[in-house]
């Protein structure tokens, strides 16, 4: 579902503040399959973002609508 009062380019600010910051992510696959991640926001691309999640393994890559319609939800990890 489409978040009230926001806006692609809302999106992308939020993202561009994250950038480099330790981040927690859960994306919404469908049929209740829920994928958590740890990592960072790695780029920024016009239509796209990466997100580094270690272990080796290759960025994943997220569109500003994904965030949008909430089937991918970020929040900010706390350092300890």
């Amino acid at each position: 579902m489409r978040k009230v009062n926001s806006s692609v380019l809302n999106v992308i600010q939020e993202i561009e503040k994250l950038k480099g910051e330790n981040i927690s992510m859960e994306i919404n696959r469908g049929r209740k399959k829920i994928e958590k991640y740890q990592g960072t926001i790695e780029n920024i691309y016009p239509s796209i973002f990466t997100v580094n999640i270690g272990n080796g393994k290759s960025p994943l890559s997220y569109s500003y609508s994904e965030v949008l319609c909430g089937d991918v939800v970020i929040s900010k990890l706390d350092k300890e």
